[in-house]
């Protein structure tokens, strides 16, 4: 049974049309962006960071035409802490403004070459600006994992008394663990009563980790894309994230996965970045069972290896036969091909199927058991007396 969280509802903010396009070589077309927000709208996404409106005109048009498709999502936009990136973000139909400001003293120092009393008096002029222009506004804490926290409690202080009414805690080089971002964000949540929403990359492999840890911590919103693609290693998986806290805390995010399988492949082949073999949840071999005593198990009863009901993602068990299968993993999958196979018959095939796997180095397809199977059957037949298969 998950452990159940004292909060009901948690908020995703999927940023794959925003961060998930800054990948490298990366760059979606208007019709692949409203795809993306359709299917995203569908599974019941309820907030989308959809681009950057200071990139230029062509980048404007696609955030309009994905505001006119009336969807359910509130609509984010991206901003610098500059008046002209502000002001281009106004009329274009999103809601949500994001004020990306560089908290860290590295960044203070070596990128802008300014303070923190320069910072501070500029947080509270532009998030001034993007209320009159009508929007409700996130300050996004850019570089916050390597900013001093009495800091940060002196930013999220000044961005609630200017009229935001969240703080995006972006661990923009992902280096931090999910000990560290728990004690963070505590420590943020107990000083501030703004909406402290979750940024983190997978620099080290542990942005999934991260952001569950800041949603136990009391974050409210947290940042995802679809498959993790983001910016260098990328950000938090949607799929991950959303089945961590449903199924790990009892946290309810309001979105179905069930459809997911398409919304990842349209990105996948949208972005150019294919979905590794062994990616949880979406990779093709997240459900696919070769070993014996697995296949043995499953067959026996589901929860024997299953973690989660595949189909909660749209998926299924699928079993594939090679050097770790045994004779009861045979039998059931030759059964499914229309082959009855008696035990020795079974035992035979699996000498055969070691032998194909050792040189083809993969799994035989269908086509490729029919043949295995007919060489079992055929008098005296020995894998070594048949290398063509």
């Amino acid at each position: 049974m998950p452990v159940m969280d004292t909060r009901s509802r948690i908020i995703i903010n999927d940023t794959t049309l925003r961060d998930g396009e800054q990948s490298a070589g990366v760059a979606f077309s208007l019709e692949e962006k409203l795809a993306i927000a359709r299917e995203l709208d569908a599974l019941g996404v309820p907030e989308m960071e959809v681009g950057i409106p200071a990139m230029g005109e062509e980048e404007r048009e696609s955030i309009r035409a994905v505001a006119a498709l009336g969807l359910k999502a509130h609509l984010m936009v991206w901003s610098r802490l500059a008046s002209a990136d502000i002001h281009a973000c106004a009329g274009l139909g999103a809601t949500l403004i994001d004020i990306s400001a560089p908290v860290s003293d590295q960044h203070l120092r070596h990128k802008l070459g300014r303070d923190r009393p320069w910072l501070l008096a500029e947080i509270t002029r532009r998030i001034a600006q993007a209320r009159d222009a009508g929007f409700e506004v996130c300050l996004g804490g850019e570089d916050a994992s390597r900013a001093d926290l009495d800091f940060l409690r002196c930013v999220l202080e000044t961005a609630e008394r200017a009229g935001a009414r969240r703080f995006r805690f972006a661990d923009t080089l992902g280096i931090l663990d999910p000990f560290a971002v728990f004690e963070r964000i505590a420590a943020l949540r107990a000083a501030s009563d703004l909406e402290i929403e979750m940024h983190a990359h997978d620099d080290l492999g542990m942005a999934t980790a991260n952001t569950l840890a800041a949603a136990k911590a009391g974050a409210t919103h947290l940042n995802t894309t679809v498959n993790g693609l983001g910016e260098r290693a990328g950000n938090a998986p949607l799929e991950e994230v959303v089945m961590g806290l449903e199924r790990i805390y009892g946290m309810r995010t309001g979105i179905d996965l069930k459809g997911f399988p398409g919304v990842s492949h349209r990105v996948a082949h949208a972005s150019g970045r294919p979905v590794p073999w062994q990616k949880s949840i979406v990779g093709e071999g997240a459900f696919t069972h070769e070993a014996g005593i697995h296949i043995d198990g499953l067959i026996k009863h589901p929860n024997n290896y299953q973690g989660f009901d595949p189909a909660l993602v749209g998926r299924s068990h699928r079993f594939v036969l090679g050097k770790h299968s045994g004779t009861h993993a045979v039998q059931a999958v030759m059964a499914n091909l229309g082959i009855e196979l008696t035990e020795s018959a079974a035992r035979r095939l699996v000498t055969h199927l070691r032998a194909f796997v050792a040189r083809a180095k993969r799994s035989p397809n269908e086509a490729e058991l029919l043949v295995l199977a007919e060489m079992t059957c055929a008098p005296g037949s020995h894998p070594a007396e048949r290398n063509s298969v």
